[in-house]
């Protein structure tokens, strides 16, 4: 069941919460993707996340605050003290596109720590996730765990529609349109003295490295191993059919060599390509970063419908920028 988020009654908002409150299941938007949330205070509740996605119960799960008062309240029950860099992020970037992974306070969000000693925590931009977790909040609910809600190592969703399509009607989704980031959050490690960047994002290392006043650590010069953190798998993201990164001069040879009888073929490009096929389909890829990772998901997502084999993707720039965008299409490469 889809129910506006928007609506100015706030009755979604309300109905969400008691369920929430109840330990059932909600999907809801954020700036990133929707995530499918649960009480992060109860391992219960938690336990039918990883039920729902098929997921295994050590991947750790993202819990999510509320801004304000009540967020800080959260921070402190979930968290141990942040070190002077992780209050230097959370002052510059939250709410926002942000995780940081921090020393969990022992014996509270267990489950969505995965089992770890270490949990994750963002504070979301999105409005209707705040007032969702506002709401909770006042309800007894500190946060919400909520991973992407879509079934395991399957692509993320950016609309309720994609939800729905996902786990259909049984599942409560609070519509809050179309996702503006796109892609997940920037993941940075503050749990080992330094920081770490776990996942790149929207958020990048410059801005990172300028909010902390300090370079990000080289994961491979740490003595310790890197704490476990959603979407870090090698293959993730991934559509039903195989993905591919090439270049732009390897795409058109592939279509020239494969002529009018290329098909079940989808091709996402910024470059100019041609193909004398009708069966292959051609879509422009953004020239900015930031609008190809608004599209990125709702586009593999799109091409699978259309029940393509095979999706070409010229690889991104090697630059800043394009860096969340990489990760996430080289992982879906990789399944």
């Amino acid at each position: 069941m889809i129910l506006d988020g928007h609506a100015p009654d706030a009755i979604a908002i309300a109905e969400a919460a008691r369920v929430l409150r109840a330990g059932g299941l909600v999907a809801f938007p954020t700036e990133t993707v929707y995530g499918l949330g649960a009480d992060a205070s109860s391992d219960t509740a938690v336990a039918g996340i990883f039920a729902a996605k098929g997921r295994p119960a050590d991947h750790p799960l993202i819990v999510h605050v509320a801004a304000g008062a009540k967020g800080a309240q959260a921070l402190s029950r979930f968290a141990q003290p942040l070190p002077p860099f992780a209050q230097k992020l959370v002052q510059a970037f939250w709410p926002g596109p942000l995780t940081l992974i921090v020393t969990r306070q022992p014996g509270v969000g267990t489950a969505a720590a995965g089992g770890q000693d270490t949990i994750g925590l963002r504070c979301p931009a999105h409005p209707v996730a705040q007032a969702l977790l506002e709401a909770c909040a006042e309800q007894g609910v500190p946060g919400l765990a909520g991973p992407s809600a879509n079934r395991f190592g399957r692509v993320s969703p950016t609309t309720a529609q994609h939800v729905h399509d996902e786990f259909g009607d049984a599942l409560l989704v609070i519509d809050g349109g179309a996702c503006e980031v796109g892609i997940e959050s920037t993941i940075v490690d503050c749990s080992r003295g330094a920081p770490v960047l776990l996942r790149p994002g929207l958020i990048t290392r410059d801005q990172i490295e300028a909010a902390v006043g300090e370079p990000l650590r080289d994961r491979e010069v740490l003595d310790t191993p890197d704490p476990r953190a959603s979407g870090t798998l090698e293959a993730h993201y991934a559509p039903d059919a195989k993905v591919r990164l090439m270049d732009p001069k390897a795409i058109q040879t592939g279509l020239d060599v494969l002529g009018a009888n290329a098909a079940h073929i989808a091709v996402w490009t910024r470059s100019n390509v041609r193909s004398r096929s009708q069966r292959v389909l051609l879509r422009r890829m953004p020239d900015d970063a930031a609008a190809t990772a608004q599209q990125l998901f709702a586009v593999l997502r799109e091409f699978d419908a259309q029940g393509v084999k095979l999706i070409w993707v010229e690889t991104p720039p090697d630059t800043p920028e394009w860096e969340g965008v990489k990760d996430r299409l080289q992982r879906a490469a990789a399944a």
